[in-house]
């Protein structure tokens, strides 16, 4: 919490406070225009903020707001001598008003929380010396030391060291991550034992701890449906209840006889006190604003409101293989060399390959293990979906999928195996193939299993791999459709299938973690990104992330979003209920602005006890 905002709470914590004793004193003292006094007091210490608001915003032209209201009541009930109860309405009101502040602090707090995992503060070590910067001053390449108990300042790789960095924070895992030399360590997380040396690989700009705050920052942007309902609701609510307020006030003493304007005005006041949409104009966004920080808190990642109001429709999963539901840790499993040795294909495949930033091409080069001059490499082409071409020791070679070698023409032998298939030609002749395999994450068929329970009909795959591959994959995960040996495009235009073919309430999800995922995620109703793994575009793209790369994390987003739906509607129908029956009874007379009050600040305060549910 700011100091500008405890500043302002302790202040109106005070007017409260102060306008109470006024209030009490003014029931006990029995002279009646010393007690009418101390009750107009009460009434300007708590209620002259609201006057003044209301004042300004009839000069700004947003007349029909809830000051508006307050305002037009109890000035009303000052007027027909009601002197208690239009201190009560607006000391009640404020009451409730201090509340909604100390509860939408609390759900702030849980982003809040979120949010300090930014680092203040990097030491560089130049020419030696430890110095002391800002993290945004650093450059790719520099050298930082992060001792225990410190923030890690920029994505980096460890250099020298080893420790425990708890992430629980940035990615929500309870349990700290083992890390030594040669290990990637992510910005916002904390060293808890040995002194890190790390070489920055990402300016603060680009780094994962800045992104996190960019997306939870800009998630209150994002509005929904039901938020967009309450705003265009109060709009042409408030004047119509004015109107309403003002026919009370008049017509009736006019047109019927024994009735007097006295009554019909207090009818009136009471009228526009409960008319006040305080309730659902305060408790929708605070339940919204409570479900993003409760994802986060587990590691996911929601850019907006609207897409908690959407994933709690979702009824098809659509998901990316590789990276996704398995690890994208690939592992060469055989080699097989036609008139060639295996150390030289492997060679010759790494050396084309040393430009790509796919999985498989690290795993390429991983495996060979030797420095790799790229003076030797000349005329790299990578064909998306197919492979790459490159002349290397001032060879042509050929390294990718069958449709690359078909495309070619070139003979080869296809081979009928699970994993991934690299056949390679050098100089127009087939030379053989390298074999490698992916693993299935550990939650991954966890994770599919849940999605069922928690209503989504139909889980699909789509990959570019062959199809033994992903047949495999989808037997062991009990996936109910998959699509193989798939361009990048190919997957978009399955997408927009899958999206034409479903219900128009039906909403459908994609989880991906590449570029080539990017556009995928765009298009789809909802994108969510591998935030771990994940390039930064296919993060972009999204609309939520998942910080942990585990797919399991989706069902329980999927559960966190139907609750939160539930609260909203059980808000907006309680809301609705209460303010219509007790309108309903104002208007006849028989209830009194007693228990107008209640339905405007009791029924507020109960909506926003219903929505920090959402925090739990």
């Amino acid at each position: 919490m700011h100091e500008h905002e405890e500043h302002c709470e302790k202040n109106n914590l005070i007017k409260i406070i102060v306008s109470i004793i006024f209030y009490v004193v003014a029931f006990a003292v029995k002279n009646e225009i010393v007690s009418k006094v101390l009750f107009l007091i009460s009434y300007i210490v708590v209620g002259f903020e609201v006057l003044k608001e209301a004042v300004e915003n009839i000069f700004k032209g947003e007349v029909f707001d809830e000051n508006f209201l307050m305002a037009v009541a109890t000035i009303g009930a000052l007027i027909i001598s009601e002197f208690p109860e239009a201190v009560a309405v607006m000391l009640l009101y404020q009451i409730g008003e201090f509340f909604q502040d100390l509860a939408t602090e609390k759900s702030k707090k849980s982003i809040v929380d979120l949010m300090n995992i930014k680092p203040d503060k990097a030491i560089a070590l130049v020419n030696g010396e430890e110095i002391e910067m800002a993290p945004e001053a650093i450059k790719i390449g520099a050298e930082i030391l992060v001792k225990p108990g410190e923030k890690i300042p920029l994505d980096g790789i460890v250099i020298e060291g080893d420790s425990f960095v708890d992430t629980k924070a940035l990615t929500g895992e309870s349990v700290p991550r083992a890390v030594k030399a040669g290990d990637e360590v992510l910005s916002g997380g904390i060293n808890q034992q040995g002194i890190l040396k790390i070489k920055v690989i990402r300016e603060f700009g680009e780094s994962t701890v800045n992104k996190i705050l960019e997306l939870v920052e800009n998630a209150s942007e994002q509005k929904s449906k039901s938020e967009n309902f309450i705003t265009k609701f109060a709009k042409v609510y408030t004047p119509t209840v004015v109107i309403i307020a003002i026919i009370l006030a008049i017509f009736p003493a006019l047109l019927v006889d024994g009735q007097n304007f006295e009554t019909w005005i207090y009818r009136a006041l009471s009228f526009l006190v409960v008319s006040c949409p305080c309730s659902l104009v305060i408790s929708i966004p605070l339940s919204f604003f409570g479900g993003i920080g409760g994802a986060a808190k587990k590691g996911v990642l929601i850019k907006g409101s609207n897409y908690i109001e959407r994933l709690a429709k979702v009824k098809i999963g659509v998901f990316d293989k590789t990276g996704t539901l398995t690890k994208g840790e690939f592992k060469i499993q055989e080699i097989k060399n036609i008139d060639i040795e295996k150390d030289e294909l492997l060679e010759l495949v790494s050396y084309s390959e040393s430009y790509s930033n796919h999985p498989i091409a690290k795993v390429l080069i991983s495996e060979y293990g030797k420095n790799i001059d790229k003076t030797k490499i000349s005329n790299v082409k990578e064909i998306s979906g197919h492979g790459v071409k490159a002349t290397v020791f001032e060879k042509e070679i050929l390294a990718g999928n069958d449709k690359l070698l078909k495309e070619e023409n070139i003979e080869f032998k296809e081979e009928s195996l699970v994993g991934t298939v690299i056949y390679v030609a050098i100089n127009g002749k087939y030379c053989g193939y390298i074999l490698i395999s992916d693993k299935i994450k550990e939650d991954a068929k966890e994770a599919i299993s849940n999605l069922k329970k928690v209503g989504v009909t139909k889980t699909v795959m789509l990959t570019g791999d062959k199809e033994e591959v992903a047949n495999s994959v989808e037997k062991e995960l009990e996936i109910d459709e998959t699509y193989s040996e798939l361009l990048p495009t190919d997957k978009v235009e399955k997408v927009k299938e899958l999206i034409s073919n479903k219900k128009e309430e039906e909403k459908l999800f994609f989880v991906g973690d590449g570029i080539n995922d990017s556009p995928v995620l765009a298009i789809s109703d909802i994108g969510i990104a591998m935030g771990g793994i994940g390039q930064d575009s296919a993060i972009e793209a999204s609309d939520i992330v998942l910080m942990t790369d585990e797919p399991s994390k989706i069902p329980l987003a999927i559960k966190l979003a139907k609750k939160n739906m539930k609260i909203v509607k059980e808000n907006i129908g309680f809301s609705i209920t209460v303010k219509i029956l007790v309108l309903i009874l104002s208007a006849l007379g028989i209830t009194n602005l007693w228990l107008a009050v209640f339905a405007d600040v009791g029924v507020s305060f109960i909506a926003i006890l219903n929505s920090l549910r959402m925090l739990g």
